[in-house]
This record gives structure tokens, sequence and C-alpha cells, in this order.
């Protein structure tokens, strides 16, 4: 079946005595026993494993081809899970603009068990020269935030994969519907399900994907289910309701992506764009090859430096100045401020979320906000 059909199909929860069409919430915290000790209905404790959570983990583990989910209270949570299953002294190496919070994570609470570089990894040779005897772990994320650069999902796993080292890709802006880098090599899929997965700014969460469920995915898991980071059942709900429109959200934000692209390219205010749609973006080609479409994601530089950028963000009335990223309304956000004084973002990048609005209404509010 197509992504479309399992989006909406694939983790529901039927009940034979009351019928329902939509899966239910179970709110239940613990459940019966049997008379030998067992659990015949599947789940124990609701830390362990939820009727919803679980309804979740296996959609999207299915559109994302993988073996197996794990489900997380946010993104950061399920990034850290996979750092807090390797073992002390591993070492990674990761995109030297990779998302601000799991760099800071390195950085601060893993500085003191885990190894790790920083690199530009659109270009292989530079993965190639930071590999170690210890390396375990080439942490992808592509498209990235905010810098939208994609990184060759296929190339990079082939280098891995002929030194036994795992692969990880955020694929936060690209979601399942855009792309599926199991298919492409990758071992390890992550999402912020507070993104588009969720797709309304109302819920919160973070998921894990496996190729295959090894050693590995079950130290995950037992981070999961021990450590208790899991998302409650009326937030596994939410989000496998919103992932059954994932699909036609996704094609709204990729069209409101491309024409916003397009016009911000020829505006006089503006100095770059960086969306992977466009012809002149460095990896298109790439972008092309393993993305289906380029998503709701782009970044613009600004003329005027960082007062002109905040100028911009505080003058717009359609778009929310906020951050986060995938609703179905549109935000932007000035990103440097957010992330701090050791940013490598430039001072005058402009981040936005295309929703879903109507392209002529988001085109005539930057116009008015970049005049």
């Amino acid at each position: 079946m197509k992504p479309e059909t399992l989006a909406i199909h694939s983790g529901n929860l039927y009940q034979p005595s009351t019928g329902d069409v939509t899966p239910p919430i179970n709110l239940s915290t613990t459940f019966l026993r049997n008379e030998e000790g067992g659990y015949s209905g599947g789940h124990m404790y609701s830390r362990i494993s939820n009727p919803n959570r679980a309804a979740l983990e296996k959609t999207i583990a299915v559109l994302e081809h993988g073996a197996d989910a794990c489900a997380f209270s946010s993104g950061n949570t399920a990034g850290m899970s996979l750092f807090q299953a390797l073992s002390p002294g591993s070492h990674i190496i990761a995109p030297d603009d990779m998302y601000w919070g799991f760099k800071k994570q390195l950085q601060t609470i893993f500085k003191n068990t885990l190894e790790f570089d920083f690199t530009d990894l659109t270009d292989t040779n530079n993965l190639k020269g930071l590999i170690r005897k210890n390396t375990v772990l080439v942490w992808i994320e592509t498209p990235s935030n905010p810098l939208l650069k994609v990184t060759d999902i296929e190339a990079v796993a082939a280098i891995a994969k002929e030194q036994g080292i795992l692969v990880a890709c955020d694929s936060t802006f690209a979601s399942p519907c855009l792309q599926n880098p199991i298919l492409m090599g990758a071992d390890i899929v992550m999402h912020s399900s507070t993104k588009y997965l969720g797709g309304h700014s109302d819920v919160l969460g973070g998921v894990l994907i496996t190729a295959k469920q090894d050693e590995l995915w079950e130290r995950i898991k037992n981070v999961q289910q021990t450590g208790g980071a899991v998302p409650s059942p009326f937030d596994c709900f939410l989000l496998s309701r919103s992932i059954k429109t994932l699909s036609y959200r996704m094609q709204g934000h990729s069209a409101n992506g491309m024409d916003l692209a397009l016009y911000l390219e020829k505006h006089p205010q503006v100095e770059a764009v960086y969306y992977p749609g466009l012809s002149d973006h460095p990896q298109h080609d790439i972008a092309r090859r393993q993305m289906r479409s380029f998503g709701g994601m782009l970044s613009i530089l600004v003329s005027g430096g960082a007062e002109k950028a905040k100028k911009v963000v505080n003058k717009v009335s359609l778009f929310a100045q906020a951050t986060s990223l995938g609703g179905v309304e549109s935000l932007i956000e000035h990103r440097a401020s957010i992330e701090g004084p050791d940013t490598k973002t430039p001072q005058n990048l402009i981040r936005i979320s295309a929703g879903l609005e109507h392209i002529d209404d988001l085109i005539a509010d930057l116009e008015q906000a970049l005049s």
C-alpha cells in the first residue's frame, strides 16, 4: 500500500465490543494479569507499553520501512536515548550545523562519556578523514536546520558500512512522506514528532525507527522503558490522528515552500535563499534523488544584518514569530537569537516554516515586512 493509505490504516485499534472506527484513548496505567501471571492483553504497565503508543510506533515504523519504532516524550529525548545507549568512549561524527539542541547535549551532557567531531557531511571526504577505531556512529541531519544542507545518505551509509559504523539520520525536516533514510542505507531514523508528524503545534514528541532489531536497539528500548520518558496515551492519540493527514499536509507545505523560495530569491532585500528545491542549491541534485519533494522549510539572509532581520520578523502579521516548525500555521524566526552566543548561524538569517495558508496571503505578508 501507498503512504497515504498506510498512514490512515496501519495503527488502527478496532474494538470488537464497540466497533470504534477512530482509535479510542486508553488511559489505563496498569493492566490485568491472568491466572498464570501473564498479560493476555499484551500490556503490563503504561511506562513499558500502552495500546496508543504501540499503535503510533507501528504506524511510524511502517511509514519509514523500519522493523520497529520507539516513541518518546520529545525529539530531544529521542536523540538523547540513542546517545545514552552507546558505550562510554564511543566516537560520533556529526554535522557542523547539527541541530543546536543535540549539539548542546553532546557538548554538555555527554562531554565526559562520548567523543565527537563535527564536520560538513555534505563533503564525504570530511567523513573519511575523521573515522577512528572507536567511531561507532555517524549522525546525519538532512535537510539541516537552519541552513537546509542536504547530505547524500547513500554515500555516507556506504562509507560507514565499510567500517562497520552505524548511521542515524535526523529526518525531521523531510517527514516519512518525503524521505525514507532506511531505504538508502541508514540504520536508525529520528523525528521530532512535535513537527510535521504532529503538524498542529499542540503535542510534544520524538521517535526513533530502526532498520533491524539488534543489540543496540534493545538498549535503546531499555532506555525508553526503564528511563520512562514516554509520551502520554493522549499525546500518542493526537499524533496518530495527525499522521492520517500527513501525506496531504506535506504536499501543501512543499508547494508553499517552493513558491515562497521562488518569490524570495528575486526579492531585492534578500541576499540568499536556502531551499533544496531551488536549482542553484549546492545539493539540489542529491535532494531530487533522495526526496519526493522539498518540504516547507527554508531560510533567507536579509540585507541589513541582524537588526533588519529582527525588524522583519517583528513586522509580519500573518506569520507567527515563534520557535518550532511543521504546523499548519506559518512560523518565522530570527534563528541566531534562539541558539545563543555560540551559534554559527548567520545573524541576518531568518528561518521560515511555510504553513498551509493561501500562498498569495503569505507572499503579501512577507512583502510588506521586507519593504
